[in-house]
């Protein structure tokens, strides 16, 4: 398993690391799905002996499961002072941007056979990001770009909060409010092979991405130091 969580880690597929191990790609995906359970409880209990943050910063970041046709969105949370990897939530989207006529036929066809994605998805997800962030807390700083959707999504939470935006268009250096997420979001796709831009070793199913990234997400706070 420590072999599991470095290679997982260090931008390894799955089919990878069974060929390095020397076991079946099978045995990978289950000790993986067993590894990405315990590291969500890890997780959990090291929430909770720490203190609310003060300072978080919010975002989505995008990728794809089985095809371009099935994308979905992570939302992610990190503390803007400690750069702690707080938490994140995952949603199913529909496909957009250009397509050719023969895409939107196909999408069609998959969405009658699948059903199509729930279209308040990446709201409710986002509401329960900033619910499990802001959890104990009086008042927080929350720092997102320009979506128009953000402010909305955080009315009526307990926490009183002061929201500040970051344009979007502005340079993604060090100096930008929203580095911490702008960095953990390069450093996922670098170091997750699933979610390298133009890659093949996407994922298969939303829910095995989703616990390759909380390993990804302990090795990150507690590990890589």
């Amino acid at each position: 398993l420590p072999q599991l969580m470095t290679k997982t880690c260090g931008g390894m597929a799955n089919r990878q690391i069974a060929r390095d191990l020397r076991v079946s790609p099978t045995t990978i995906d289950r000790q993986l799905e067993r590894l990405g359970r315990h590291c969500i409880l890890f997780h959990k209990q090291l929430l909770d002996t720490m203190s609310p943050p003060e300072d978080v910063t919010v975002d989505g970041m995008e990728s794809f499961e089985l095809s371009q046709y099935f994308p979905f969105h992570f939302h992610l949370a990190v503390d803007n002072l400690s750069a702690v990897f707080l938490g994140f939530t995952d949603s199913p989207l529909r496909r957009k941007g250009r397509m050719t006529a023969y895409q939107k036929r196909r999408r069609a066809e998959l969405e009658a056979r699948w059903g199509r994605p729930d279209t308040q998805a990446v709201r409710k997800d986002f509401r329960k990001l900033l619910e499990i962030v802001t959890k104990n807390a009086k008042q927080m700083i929350v720092r997102t770009d320009d979506h128009k959707v953000y402010p909305g999504i955080m009315r009526g939470l307990d926490c009183q909060i002061t929201h500040l935006v970051t344009s979007s268009q502005e340079r993604r250096d060090n100096r930008n409010p929203l580095w911490e997420i702008n960095h953990l979001d390069m450093f996922i796709r670098h170091s997750c092979g699933g979610h390298k831009r133009e890659g093949i070793g996407w994922p298969k199913r939303r829910g095995a991405s989703a616990l390759r990234l909380a390993v990804f997400m302990v090795w990150r706070n507690s590990v890589n130091q």
